[in-house]
């Protein structure tokens, strides 16, 4: 991008205009990218691919963290986010957790990330 003129207060709104239409973009590239990350992960179940849902996931997850971020968030505030939600369905005695226990392993398993 090319710039005329000094540096002045009508070159900062330039830049600062172009930094939007950029996180826009950005955000805008995210959530199409998401959206197909589950249209990749629909396919890898119904092929029962496991390579492909693991790799979908794994997007999807990243997505997520990126999304976020350009949305103001930090990777900690997200990780924050999903310990509470873990801790909220354990605490409701969620069917998934009677049934399986999948969010006291997701506990212990991210307690152990931690140390």
């Amino acid at each position: 991008m090319t710039f005329s003129g000094g540096i002045g207060s009508a070159d900062r709104e330039v830049v600062s205009r172009a930094d939007i239409a950029r996180n826009i973009k950005t955000t805008e590239w995210l959530k199409t990218e998401l959206v197909a990350g589950i249209s990749s992960l629909f396919k890898g179940m119904l092929k029962t691919n496991d390579e492909l849902v693991a790799d979908s996931l794994a997007n999807i997850v990243v997505g997520c963290y990126l999304l976020g971020k350009r949305l103001g968030l930090p990777f900690a505030a997200l990780d924050e986010k999903i310990g509470e939600k873990v801790k909220a369905n354990l605490d409701q005695g969620h069917e998934i957790e009677v049934w399986y226990g999948d969010f006291s392993l997701l506990k212990r398993y991210f307690a152990g990330r931690k140390t």
